[in-house]
């Protein structure tokens, strides 16, 4: 049985895919090129001063961060790979690709939108998204921001679920959360998260009953979907000026007390977790 990843190109999509190849179990990748990773102030037009620095500070240190937990990794060249732009994602050689490889399960991250015709042309293969924030509270984009935006910062996880045509909406399969890790900047906890949660998907996809992969459990409300414009750098006042980046701690001593998360899991009665 097989697993085909699809994927973007920033750090951690390479270095998630060249963990999961470690199981064995992966037959193909297709790489979706992204914007690029690195931005600036002048990206967001931003005129003030002391917004410029607070801005340009955040996408360095979200890079460093990067270098730190997932390396330099580069795209796997040990099976075979497709590297596709965004409009070709749903196109007839990505399908090509797919039932060339025959996979039993697709794996996606940090992907645009899978079409239903994509889906359905791999008729006996199923489909599960990793999106990085916990559904239904954070869907949609930027989701390892908003929680410490939010003041609740234990509420930064991943999500596995079935793919569907709702936003990080499909049921959910298993779900990892945060440890409060002392001294962990925004960047820092994002980073953690990402890799904590592939590793445990590695050792799932070598235990995993291929014939028999579990339903996931229905998300239980709308929750909120965060769009691109919701994101303004004026956010980045709270992070840094008010709170000087130091949420993990304050909430580690007891100032901030957020919501917790209730970690849902649908592979349980295959793995041992």
């Amino acid at each position: 049985m097989s697993v085909v990843i699809i994927t973007g190109d920033h750090p951690r999509h390479l270095y998630f895919a060249h963990e999961l190849c470690n199981s064995g179990k992966v037959c193909g990748i297709i790489y979706e090129k992204r914007a690029p990773f690195i931005q600036t102030a002048d990206d967001f037009g931003v005129l003030d001063a002391h917004l410029a620095t607070l801005t340009n500070h955040h996408f360095k240190a979200r890079a460093e961060a990067e270098e730190h937990f997932f390396g330099t990794c580069s795209k796997v060249s040990s099976i075979p790979t497709l590297t596709v732009e965004q409009s070709e994602l749903n196109s007839d050689k990505v399908i090509a690709f797919l039932q060339a490889q025959k996979p039993s399960l697709v794996l996606s991250y940090g992907c645009h939108k899978l079409s239903a015709e994509l889906m359905a042309s791999v008729a006996t293969c199923r489909f599960w998204n990793t999106h990085g924030g916990f559904s239904p509270d954070y869907r949609g984009v930027a989701t390892h921001f908003w929680p410490s935006y939010m003041l609740e910062v234990e509420m930064t996880g991943m999500t596995l679920h079935e793919t569907t045509d709702f936003i990080d909406g499909g049921s959910v399969i298993y779900q990892t959360g945060y440890d409060l890790t002392k001294d962990d900047t925004l960047h820092m906890v994002a980073g953690r998260t990402v890799q904590f949660y592939t590793k445990k998907l590695v050792s799932f996809l070598q235990d995993l009953d291929y014939n028999h992969l579990p339903q996931g459990i229905v998300q239980k409300s709308s929750g909120k979907v965060w769009m691109s414009n919701d994101w303004r750098p004026e956010h980045l006042r709270l992070i840094y000026d008010f709170y000087q980046d130091n949420i993990v701690n304050l909430t580690i001593n007891g100032e901030l007390k957020g919501r917790k998360p209730k970690l849902v899991n649908a592979l349980s009665e295959q793995i041992k977790i």
